[in-house]
C-alpha cells in the first residue's frame, strides 16, 4: 500500500528509476504496482528481475502499460511468464507508445510465445531493444521473429544468447534484418539488468 500511495501522490518528480529486483513482489505486489503505474507520471525505468511474478502478475502489469505514458525501460527477467502473461504483454505492446527497452530473458518463452511476441512487433512503433536470452527459442522461433522484423524498422537490438536457434536461425536473422542480434553464449552468467541505459547492448 505504501508504494502505491507514493507513486500515485508524490509531488516530487525525481523518482525516475525504481529497482525492485529480487524482492519477492509476487502477483499480489504486481497488482499494487500496476494500479500505481496507471497514474504515475514520472517513472521511466522499472526493474522487476526475479520478483517471483507469474502469469497473473504479468497480465495486470501489461494492463498498466496501456495507461502509463512515461515508462520506457522494463526489466522482467527471470520471472515465470506463461501463455496468458505473454499474450497480455504482446497486446500491450501493440498500443503502448513509450516503452523502448524490454527484458524478458530467462522466462522460458519458447517458440509459441516467441510467435505471439513476433505478432506484436509487427505493430509496435517504439520498442528498440528486446532481450530474450535463455528463453528456449529454437530455429522456429527465430523464423517467427525474422518475419516480424521484416515489417518492423524500429527494433535495433535483439538479444538471443543462450537459446538454441542454431546456425540456421542465426543465418535467417542476420541475412534478412539490420538488427544487431546477440546469440553469443556466456559462461560467466547473465549480467544484471541495467536501468541506466536506454538500450540493452551486448553483454
Amino acid at each position: 500500500m505504501g508504494l502505491r500511495h507514493y507513486l500515485r501522490h508524490s509531488t516530487n518528480s525525481t523518482l525516475i528509476t525504481l529497482d525492485l529486483g529480487y524482492n519477492s513482489i509476487r502477483d499480489n505486489g504486481a497488482q499494487v504496482l500496476s494500479e500505481a503505474l496507471k497514474t504515475n507520471s514520472t517513472l521511466t525505468a522499472l526493474d522487476l528481475e526475479y520478483s517471483l511474478i507469474k502469469d497473473n502478475g504479468a497480465r495486470v502489469l501489461s494492463v498498466a502499460l496501456t495507461y502509463n505514458s512515461t515508462l520506457n525501460t522494463l526489466c522482467f527477467r527471470s520471472n515465470s511468464v506463461a501463455d496468458n502473461g505473454t499474450h497480455a504483454l504482446s497486446e500491450s505492446l501493440k498500443t503502448n507508445s513509450t516503452l523502448t527497452t524490454l527484458d524478458l530473458g530467462n522466462n522460458s518463452i519458447g517458440d509459441n510465445r516467441a510467435q505471439v511476441l513476433s505478432e506484436a512487433l509487427k505493430n509496435n512503433l517504439t520498442l528498440t531493444s528486446l532481450d530474450l536470452r535463455g528463453d528456449l527459442v529454437t530455429p522456429s522461433g527465430a523464423q517467427a521473429l525474422d518475419e516480424a522484423l521484416k515489417s518492423n524498422s524500429i527494433l535495433t537490438t535483439l538479444i538471443l544468447e543462450r537459446n538454441s536457434i542454431g546456425d540456421n536461425g542465426a543465418r535467417v536473422l542476420s541475412e534478412a534484418t539490420p538488427v544487431a542480434v546477440s546469440e553469443e553464449a556466456t559462461t560467466a552468467g547473465a549480467p544484471a539488468c541495467s536501468l541506466q541505459k536506454s538500450e540493452i547492448g551486448y553483454p
